[in-house]
């Protein structure tokens, strides 16, 4: 007698890729009857016999309930730590946040003191490598004057840290306007010494770019302070590239 294997399809529910979709996806999960193995960015999804794909639409009420339930039922550091994870680039985040949300609701505003379960200790280690290419980043940016009145920075996190950053430099730089622009994911923070927002943005958007002088002069003013600060028998460059990682260098204006 033949026996026939059945199989029982993942529910992989997709979002847009936004915070908001991530949230709506969450609250779904929770009030649908049909419960997701994964949640997915659309961009990550990769379809397969075993897998059946539950496309979530975006919906900003849904999402402010989750948000507002996670603050008032676990705490203010489990939110940070899930949208810090959510800017990762950590593959398959979606899920890991869902399960620790789970996990939240179970233990409330205790859950982070589980260090031994493997979400808890995921998400911890996630966000803590986004919390530190944010720190290392606010030392990297380099901005260069490409017009009279605007200076722009290129950069290229591993993570999507630019509404981390943004804020600090509205506040050192609260008098300029000023671009900031993750060439990898072709998004800038934008300020405009009042406000800033995340945008797409790609290089040519930049009127002008490398054509105008002042850009050498604030390029000069960088070197000179390279330079004055240095010690010459002291210039270890083996060190530098041990305290300022070499793929950061094409972005800052010492090393060029």
């Amino acid at each position: 007698m033949e026996v026939k294997e059945e199989y029982s399809l993942e529910i992989c529910y997709i979002y847009d890729g936004s915070f908001e979709g991530l949230l709506t996806a969450v609250y779904d999960a929770y009030y649908s009857k049909i419960k997701p193995t994964e949640i997915l960015e659309e961009e990550d999804f990769q379809p397969s016999l075993i897998n059946e794909p539950y496309y979530i639409k975006t919906d900003s009420v849904k999402a402010d309930k989750v948000h507002n339930a996670i603050r008032n039922k676990i705490s203010e550091d489990a939110l940070e730590n899930i949208f810090y994870t959510y800017l990762s680039s950590y593959k398959g985040k979606g899920t890991l946040i869902y399960n620790y949300i789970k996990l939240g609701f179970k233990y409330e505003n205790k859950v982070d003191l589980h260090t031994y379960d493997d979400t808890i200790i995921k998400i911890h280690k996630v966000r803590n490598r986004v919390a530190g290419e944010q720190h290392i980043m606010l030392g990297f940016v380099r901005f260069e004057a490409i017009s009279k009145n605007l200076y722009y920075s290129s950069i290229e996190p591993d993570h999507n840290i630019l509404t981390l950053i943004a804020p600090h430099f509205a506040s050192r730089l609260a008098d300029q306007n000023w671009i900031i622009h993750d060439l990898k994911r072709e998004v800038a923070a934008i300020y405009n010494r009042v406000e800033w927002a995340v945008v797409p943005f790609e290089k040519n958007k930049v009127p002008g770019f490398k054509e105008n002088a002042s850009e050498d002069f604030y390029t000069g003013l960088w070197k000179d302070y390279f330079t004055s600060t240095a010690i010459t028998n002291r210039i270890n460059p083996k060190l530098q590239k041990m305290k300022v990682p070499i793929r950061y260098w094409k972005h800052m204006t010492e090393f060029k």
